[in-house]
């Protein structure tokens, strides 16, 4: 029976892969899109029945490769499963009209058994494989409406995510040599606590998953490319792929050995992006830039715990449930937002104020109220996070507080006499409902800890920061204050106006350079500022098409030289 259920693994990756390629079939392609909801089911029971840490071999694929299932890659395979079936629902209804069916089914589930392939992945090949398929196959969905907005998002996705991608072929490729050649994950990651692996390897894998997760100052793709995609796709981008990049993180970072350096700039940069992303997402004019940050904001809490237990060599006993138990609450709370963003504008009248009343309860749970899933999910953090950790967790309250209230402000109005399809309204009730209970359900099997242990009475006093959230919100609403407008992706704008200056400089300078070469030799006939103009536009159209060419081929290099 057990040697049955371990089919489940390579099953969860196989059964988006069939759907994804009947997508390509004619006259299939556009129907596919009904179909959405059925690429995470064989995930969802291998969450739930599956056996733990049982490798399944995948003889003569990718170097002899394998499939595995921890127990806290289960908490997150069956968060992940239940995003990605919901937003499935919602996207079959939400895209009846689209106008590329084929193309958002096709890409939707490619990426699908990507992001639940790195986490069964059982060796650094797979993982890598998966992990490239999930970050680079995303840039369709990312660009899918073909707007100027979006073209723009996904150029900004596509580059960073290469960049993501480099460092952690890198990191690994430094990891499995300091293991001798290994390529299973236990022994990579157990080399990356050697003194004999190369300094540089913990470090690119930290550049390179905090790129998919959002860590400051590499978010920067996050708050542009999550708008720029349709309602599903934000949706599961910010509650499920970005989770990749910390899955990766819980995988193989070195936990029980110090890594003071790697560790101690892990926590700076996660706790500083907890704050300052919240504040900047309150300057957001959009719901769905709004919870972009808010995602950064999150993500940076879940790498501020870890850089802590990095740097104090914390056993991964202490610190993985936790993480697991907050990754799954936030994915699906932040899931349900997103949805919600896109019923806003389909709910009327009495149907609106059920629709504040849900987001509400979520975005105050995802603050931390006390009685509410989120706190439950925030006191597990606290305990590996240290005394100052803990303290500025609960600070954080205060700056998302106000984010969710930015969100709820700016979400967008509807007609009165609108009503909300029931396969749209299903999936956001369904995923609120799973986020606000299954942290409890799960958490005293996933920690060893009754939920109810804890007093209500401290909790309720150390919830004092949400209170100063209410009194400041408040006292803006009264005073008409308004937040500044910011614009999205932050550091973004200044950097793309810098290289538009310098290729502006560069332009002319080959322009004066052509025309003076005219003058020297003018028989043989060489336009070369105009040609170079057309050379710029070829570059510029097929740049991402090249680069993601590229990326494939360097992966596919790499993992034959392991």
């Amino acid at each position: 029976m057990t040697a049955d259920l371990t089919l489940l693994l390579p099953l969860t990756v196989l059964w988006p892969m069939l759907l994804a390629g009947l997508a390509l079939l004619p006259g299939w392609g556009p129907r596919m899109v009904m179909f959405l909801p059925l690429g995470p089911l064989p995930a969802l029971a291998a969450a739930l029945f599956a056996p733990r840490d049982t490798p399944v071999a995948l003889p003569g694929v990718l170097l002899d490769g394998g499939l595995e299932l921890t127990a806290t890659g289960a908490i997150f395979l069956g968060g992940a499963a239940v995003l990605w079936f919901w937003a499935g629902v919602y996207a079959a209804d939400y895209l009846r009209r689209d106008s590329r069916p084929a193309a958002f089914a096709l890409f939707w589930n490619l990426v699908l058994a990507g992001n639940l392939g790195v986490v069964i992945a059982a060796d650094i090949v797979s993982f890598y494989v998966f992990f490239a398929q999930v970050s680079l196959l995303a840039y369709p969905l990312v660009i899918h409406d073909r707007k100027p907005a979006s073209m723009r998002a996904g150029t900004v996705y596509l580059v960073l995510a290469v960049l993501g991608e480099v460092a952690i072929l890198v990191g690994l490729m430094l990891a499995s040599h300091g293991a001798g050649g290994a390529i299973g994950i236990e022994a990579v990651r157990a080399a990356l606590a050697l003194p004999s692996t190369h300094p540089a390897a913990l470090g690119l894998l930290i550049a390179g998953f905090g790129i998919k997760a959002g860590l400051m100052p590499l978010h920067v793709w996050l708050p542009v490319a999550h708008p720029a995609a349709p309602v599903p796709a934000s949706a599961v981008l910010s509650g499920a792929i970005v989770k990749a990049g910390i899955f990766g993180m819980v995988a193989l970072l070195p936990l029980g050995t110090p890594a003071a350096v790697a560790g101690n700039l892990l926590t700076i940069l996660g706790f500083s992006g907890l704050f300052l992303a919240a504040l900047l997402a309150v300057g957001q004019a959009g719901a769905k830039s709004v919870l972009a940050y808010s995602t950064v904001s999150q993500m940076g809490l879940v790498m501020g715990v870890l850089g802590v237990a990095l740097a104090a060599g914390s056993a991964p006993a202490t610190v993985l449930p936790a993480v697991a138990l907050f990754a799954l609450h936030h994915g699906l709370a932040k899931g349900a937002l997103f949805l919600g963003v896109g019923l806003a504008p389909l709910c009327g009248r009495g149907w609106r104020w059920g629709l504040m009343a849900v987001l509400a309860v979520l975005g105050l749970s995802l603050v931390g109220m006390p009685l509410l899933a989120g706190a439950l999910v925030k006191s597990a953090m606290k305990d590996p996070a240290g005394a100052l950790g803990a303290t500025l967790i609960g600070l954080s309250a205060l700056t998302t507080a106000l984010a969710m209230a930015r969100y709820l402000a700016v979400l967008p109005t509807a007609k009165p006499r609108r009503r909300p399809p029931l396969l749209m309204a299903l999936p956001f009730l369904a995923l609120a409902g799973a986020a606000l209970w299954l942290p409890w359900l799960l958490y005293a099997d996933v920690t060893g800890k009754s939920p109810l242990a804890a007093d209500l009475a401290s909790k309720l006093a150390e919830a004092w920061p949400l209170g100063l959230a209410v009194l400041l919100i408040a006292g803006a609403v009264a005073v008409g204050l308004k937040p500044p407008t910011l614009p999205e992706g932050d550091a973004l704008g200044p950097v793309q106006r810098r290289a538009a200056a310098l290729t502006a400089a560069a332009r002319a300078a080959l322009r004066a350079g052509s025309r003076s070469l005219r003058r020297s030799r003018p028989k043989p006939q060489i336009v070369i500022g105009e040609d170079l103009d057309r050379i710029e536009d070829i570059f510029r159209e097929g740049a991402a098409a090249a680069i993601l060419v590229l990326a494939i081929t360097g992966a596919v290099v790499a993992a034959s030289l392991i």
